[in-house]
């Protein structure tokens, strides 16, 4: 079946329990992602999460319906998460149908896909699955997600301060929520002693994170600025920054970016593009430069790579905790040399 975004929270418990594909798409990234979280929550607590990229079952179209047959190492059922772009798991899903499983529901979520996408098509008119698309968020709806979120972890918040959470996010709810715990953890706030946040809260907290000094590194390095890559990684050393902080950072704009290329989609202009983005409010103004040219060096494949990347990074982090800053220094510079050339190639 397929569902409008502003319905989807009235039949997601029916379809966590009656569904075992769910198709979660559109330009709203963090949306999708909610999404799938939201099905998640229903599942059993005990259910065990497997997780799957689209080049895992690109390469290897049946590999999905063979961990979805699977048995459980813990006894218990199990679930599927496929981050993917476009169409790349298509086949995959197509070997799934063609084998039925039970009690292993799969949830994609795909970036820089719509309703109308091969797979979208393939599942949307069968009734044990959900195809739901996500639009770009407005701010007013981002900022009452905030205050819902603010209101769980005992925060109260007013509408000027949530629109501004909003808007330094991106309109992104994931990093809403990164916001919202930091907020809690600083004021010391729960549900069973409730804080105020203010802007002054908001303030200090906000001022941390420029003290790190993380912005500056990512703008160099995913804007291939060769010249200035060695100052910044000296710099990275000299104010001991947190490497998975760090890290953080980039996986964040990363996000942002596939983002704003789902909304971008064909469109040559992205200097017409982004001033539409400001003028929305989905880009803080002094943003906007670095992100309309990163834009033009990370788009489609080349930003599928970018994001499988940092997650191999992440996972090297933290496994090699002693080594983690020569770790990020090499894996940044292949990041910076790749961006390079593709300014070089435009």
């Amino acid at each position: 079946m397929k569902a409008k975004h502003s319905a989807f929270a009235g039949i997601a418990r029916r379809a966590a329990a009656e569904c075992r594909l769910f198709y979660f798409c559109g330009p709203d990234e963090a949306g999708a992602h909610d999404g799938a979280k939201a099905i998640v929550a229903l599942l059993p607590a005990d259910s065990e999460r497997i997780e799957l990229s689209g080049t895992d079952v690109k390469r290897d179209p049946v590999r999905l319906a063979d961990e979805a047959r699977s048995t459980s190492l813990f006894g218990g059922t199990r679930y599927i998460v496929i981050r993917t772009s476009g169409d790349e798991a298509f086949d995959a899903v197509e070997l799934l149908l063609d084998s039925p499983v039970e009690n292993c529901p799969v949830l994609i979520v795909a970036t820089g896909a719509t309703d109308k996408s091969r797979i979208a098509k393939l599942i949307a008119d069968r009734p044990d699955a959900l195809v739901v698309m996500f639009y770009a968020p407005e701010l007013g709806a981002v900022a009452g997600a905030v205050r819902t979120m603010a209101g769980s972890a005992g925060l109260r918040v007013d509408a000027a301060i949530a629109e501004r959470i909003a808007r330094n996010c991106a309109l992104d709810t994931r990093m809403a929520q990164s916001e919202i715990d930091k907020l809690a953890l600083y004021l010391d706030a729960s549900p069973s002693s409730p804080r105020t946040a203010d802007a002054e809260a908001l303030d200090a907290i906000g001022a941390q994170s420029e003290d790190d000094g993380f912005m500056p590194v990512v703008n160099c390095v995913l804007g291939g600025d060769l010249p200035r890559l060695s100052v910044e990684l000296a710099r990275m050393r000299e104010l001991a920054l947190n490497p998975v902080g760090l890290l953080l950072a980039f996986e964040r704009r990363a996000a942002q970016l596939a983002q704003l290329a789902a909304r971008l989609g064909r469109r040559s202009d992205i200097a017409g593009f982004m001033a539409g983005e400001r003028k929305a409010n989905r880009v803080f103004f002094r943003d906007a430069a670095d992100l309309a040219d990163q834009l033009r060096k990370w788009r489609g494949d080349r930003l599928d790579r970018l994001i499988d990347r940092l997650v191999e990074l992440h996972r090297s982090l933290l496994s090699s905790s002693q080594n983690a800053e020569v770790v990020l220094a090499h894996g940044l510079g292949e990041i910076a040399r790749a961006a390079a050339r593709a300014g070089a190639a435009r």
